[in-house]
C-alpha cells in the first residue's frame, strides 16, 4: 500500500467523520450510509505521471441538487517543495465557479470568495469540506443525481491545470440550501 493510499485512507475517514453542512455552521447530524464520501479513487493528477505529478486531488465529490448552486469537495495534494496556490475553477455543469471559504464575518459565518485562492502547503494537502474551503458552482445547468461524473479543470498560479471527476453525492448535513443570501443554513430576505 503506498503512502498515498494510507493518507487518503486517513483523510477519507476524517471527512466521513465531518458533520458539518457546506457552506455552514457544524452540523450534529451523523451521514447515511448513502451520504458516505465515495471510496478512495485513484488520484487526479497534474503533471506528466502519477510519480511527478505537482498536483493530486483525492475523493473529489460534488453535492447532488436539482438546478441552483452546488459545490465541490476533495483533497489537494502538493508533491513539490514549493506552495501551489489553485487560482480558479471550470467545470461544463456551471457557467461560473467560485473558490470559497466559510468566514467569521462579524460573529456570523458567512460562505464567501476564498481571496487569493487555495493555497496548498509545499509536501502537504488542502481540504475542501462542507463548512469550510469549497469549489462552488453557480447556476448549475443540469441536475445532479448520486453516482454522476462531473468533470472539472483546476488552474494553478503556475499555470498549469489539474483536470479532474468528481461523484455525485447526496449530502444533507445542516440542510444548507445552495442559494443567494444562505448563512448558516437558513435563507434571508
Amino acid at each position: 500500500m503506498t503512502v498515498r493510499r494510507v493518507l487518503s485512507a486517513g483523510l477519507l475517514t476524517v471527512l466521513a467523520a465531518a458533520s458539518v453542512s457546506a457552506c455552514g455552521a457544524p452540523s450534529t447530524e451523523q451521514p447515511s450510509k448513502q451520504e458516505a464520501v465515495p471510496a478512495v479513487n485513484t488520484p487526479a493528477v497534474a503533471g506528466t505521471s502519477d510519480s511527478t505529478a505537482s498536483i493530486t486531488i483525492t475523493d473529489p465529490w460534488v453535492k447532488t441538487t436539482r438546478k441552483g448552486m452546488s459545490a465541490a469537495f476533495g483533497t489537494l495534494v502538493n508533491n513539490t517543495d514549493t506552495d501551489v496556490t489553485v487560482v480558479s475553477g471550470s467545470s461544463p455543469l456551471s457557467p461560473k465557479i467560485e473558490l470559497h471559504e466559510v468566514a467569521d464575518s462579524g460573529g456570523k459565518m458567512v460562505m464567501q470568495s476564498k481571496e487569493g485562492g487555495f493555497v496548498i502547503p509545499a509536501r502537504g494537502t488542502h481540504l475542501l469540506q462542507p463548512g469550510g474551503d469549497h469549489i462552488m458552482l453557480m447556476g448549475v445547468t443540469q441536475e445532479v443525481k448520486p453516482g454522476a461524473q462531473i468533470p472539472f479543470t483546476l488552474t494553478l498560479n503556475d499555470g498549469e491545470t489539474l483536470t479532474f471527476t468528481a461523484v455525485g453525492k447526496d449530502f444533507a448535513g445542516g440542510k444548507e440550501d445552495y442559494q443567494p443570501g444562505v448563512h448558516l443554513g437558513k435563507k434571508h430576505g
